[in-house]
């Protein structure tokens, strides 16, 4: 199993929005892909010395073929659905290998 990890960081003032569109939009709209089984968004509880609220999904995916899968038939349309946001927040992505879960 692998997570696919997006650490964002979102200005304050377009938080409430962003936060509605992730819940109710983004994040169903990845998991329609079939490519991740469920998705975890937490609350970074660092703050940050830019400032802003910063958050972390984790998107669980069964293999990095799979994930591949995402970011060669998904990835490009889903992240052009920010373009409401767009100098507002910064993203980072990781990979994630799961080595035990107990």
């Amino acid at each position: 199993m692998y997570i696919y990890n997006v650490t964002i960081n979102v200005l304050e003032e377009i938080h409430d929005d962003w936060l509605n569109w992730m819940k109710t939009e983004h994040i169903p709209e990845m998991l329609s892909t079939g490519k991740f089984s469920k998705a975890l968004m937490s609350r970074v509880l660092v703050e940050e010395e830019m400032g802003g609220i910063t958050y972390s999904v984790q998107y669980t995916t069964e293999s990095k073929e799979m994930l591949q899968k995402y970011y060669d038939e998904n990835a490009p349309t889903l992240r052009s659905r920010t373009k409401a946001f767009e100098g507002k927040f910064v993203a980072f992505r990781t990979e994630l290998e799961i080595v035990s879960e107990q």
